[in-house]
């Protein structure tokens, strides 16, 4: 940025001082007198006035202009000292100077005390505008119902109470504690108020006030961590046990959309798997994604305890004499058989796999799909052939409460069977201690593609950014952690000014996105020294792993990618009772028109 050129004030002073040679006055030849000096011919000008004002009956006394200004003189200067404000007059040509005073410290605590009361007028009103919100909703649906959970990953966490259908008003104990968590935070920003304004006088010699303010007291609720974990109930969980049957597979197919839904794909697969007693063949990276630089397949086999899944290039080596699908039968029979195209069809038969024809196992579209139970799968597609497939399943409807509860719902001893590499998980730990420390909020701030798929839902889930700014500011507002992790896909405008509008406290919280690779950087260095840098999907893994492991996370609801993440939350025992959906509960304010 080009600077102002910067003028010294010496100059002009000089300037000032300097008389022309021309102006100068003549020397004054005759020799100085005092001021206080008499001369002769001034004591016959007292004599003579005095002696005709004693003829005139009154006496009057003639005095030099030296005197009358030896005289009036101090009592000016005595008059300017007592009516005339110094510091007010010379303000403007020392403002640039800073005093350590009291009365300084004082002007500075009430300038932020005043713009912390904006902050809390501000939190109010948008406590008020929830409660009446939420008021309206219940008074148009003539009552107030408590929503089923909608967090496809969770049944007992805190985005349960976000519908990904519809607006559903909250019940009156959560608005209740929703009410108590803000009531909290008004709170300790009051607290906060009174510190700043008492922060001016603890030091020299004023009356320190900080010792007779009684704090009232929260009835113990104030020591409560609002956004404390979530109990998962492990206890309560319930899981089947996966023994596969020898020699008998089960060939994962997974087509919809990108790597989450392959990977929530996945997950679904393998509950098939077990339920049929198979070992399930992960897909090979030249029909899907290359899995192995973003799982630790060999960490599903050790936390089960058993060979229950293989990569594809295991199942080659076992079949290498008869690559063959024995049985291939569509779990969905619509918009198209098992959800696959005749170019999927085409990849898979490059591999030097042969199938039988593909057959519908039931009626099941994938925009409408049907709840089944365990008992149906096994009933429908228990088979004595030996490579068993039944297409995209990503879309199937089994079990729900069961598949979704933490862990999963097959036994194993570890927290997680689907979870990143080591590799990946060292980095997240790395880049989180280098930007992040212990405690920071994670946003999935979902944006590319994003508004023609959510404006097509009812209500919509794009969200207008200074609306967006405003949700995130609710939650850091009860967190209180002055720092947010940003995964995104969206373009630099729109998250500069979501930057700008995130405050805390007076204070702008920053964004922390993952920077370039900078070798002078070492947070990275496993990626880079093993070949992962730059891999989209290893990206993608690693901003989810990162926010996995924040204190609070405010997901983008409808993506699956947020999905993943709170699955791997609830696994991994990091899922808060502050973590939600962007704008949970709000609609948009502004929502654009259909093309």
């Amino acid at each position: 940025m080009d600077r102002e050129p910067s003028f010294s004030s010496d100059d002009e002073d000089d300037r000032l001082n300097l008389i022309d040679q021309n102006e100068r006055a003549p020397p004054d030849k005759s020799p100085k007198r005092s001021t206080f000096q008499i001369d002769d011919d001034d004591r016959g000008e007292f004599k003579d006035g005095f002696v005709n004002a004693r003829r005139h009956g009154h006496h009057v006394f003639t005095f030099n202009k030296r005197y009358l200004f030896a005289i009036f003189l101090p009592l000016l200067i005595l008059v300017l000292y007592y009516t005339t404000d110094f510091r007010n007059l010379f303000q403007t040509g020392v403002s640039s100077l800073k005093f350590d005073s009291p009365v300084n410290r004082m002007g500075e605590s009430e300038l932020k005390a005043l713009y912390l009361l904006r902050q809390q007028q501000l939190g109010l009103f948008q406590l008020w505008n929830r409660t009446f919100v939420t008021e309206s909703i219940a008074a148009s649906n003539s009552t107030v119902v408590n929503p089923g959970p909608v967090n496809s990953t969770s049944n007992t966490s805190k985005p349960s109470s976000r519908s990904h259908d519809s607006v559903s008003p909250l019940s009156w104990s959560e608005l209740f504690e929703d009410f108590k968590s803000a009531m909290i935070s008004q709170i300790s920003l009051n607290k906060q108020i009174q510190e700043v304004l008492l922060s001016s006088h603890q030091s020299g010699e004023l009356l320190d006030l900080a010792d007779n303010v009684t704090d009232p007291g929260l009835g113990g609720y104030a020591g409560l961590d609002r956004c404390r974990k979530v109990d998962q109930k492990l206890s309560e969980r319930k899981t089947i046990v996966w023994k596969p049957r020898k020699n008998k597979y089960l060939f994962a197919v997974c087509v919809s959309g990108q790597m989450s839904n392959h990977l929530i794909c996945l997950e679904k697969h393998m509950f098939f798997a077990a339920l049929l007693n198979r070992v399930l063949v992960i897909p090979s990276s030249k029909v899907d994604y290359e899995f192995s630089r973003v799982l630790d397949i060999d960490h599903i086999n050790k936390c089960v305890g058993r060979k229950v899944v293989v990569t594809f290039e295991e199942f080659a080596e076992a079949k290498r004499h008869h690559l063959h699908i024995d049985k291939f039968e569509c779990y969905f029979s619509l918009p198209q058989l098992c959800y696959m195209d005749n170019d999927r069809v085409k990849k898979l038969k490059s591999l030097g796999i042969s199938m039988n024809k593909l057959e519908p196992a039931w009626t099941e579209d994938v925009k409408k799909p049907t709840k089944r139970t365990m008992q149906d799968v096994i009933e429908k597609f228990s088979s004595t052939d030996d490579v068993l497939a039944i297409g995209d399943v990503f879309f199937a409807d089994v079990e729900h409460d069961l598949v979704m509860q933490s862990g999963g719902p097959l036994t194993h001893k570890c927290k997680t069977l689907i979870e990143p590499s080591r590799l990946i998980m060292l980095t997240a730990q790395r880049f989180i201690q280098t930007f992040l420390g212990q405690r920071f909020v994670a946003l999935h701030f979902r944006r590319h593609g994003f508004l023609k798929f959510c404006n097509a839902k009812n209500p919509s889930c794009f969200f207008p950014v200074p609306q967006a700014a405003d949700c995130i500011n609710h939650v850091v507002g009860k967190t209180n952690i002055p720092v947010i992790y940003l995964s995104t896909d969206a373009a630099g405008s729109e998250t500069s000014l979501l930057q700008s509008l995130i405050v805390l406290n007076g204070k702008v919280v920053p964004l922390v996105k993952r920077p370039s690779r900078n070798s002078a950087e070492k947070w990275d260095a496993l990626l880079y020294r093993h070949g992962l840098e730059q891999d989209p999907q290893v990206e993608a893994m690693l901003d989810k792993t990162i926010c996995a492991m924040s204190t609070v996370f405010i997901g983008s609801s409808g993506s699956t990618f947020t999905e993943d993440i709170l699955r791997l939350r609830k696994g991994w025992g990091s899922a808060s009772l502050c973590d939600e959906y962007l704008c949970q509960g709000e609609p948009p304010n502004f929502i654009a028109e259909d093309e």
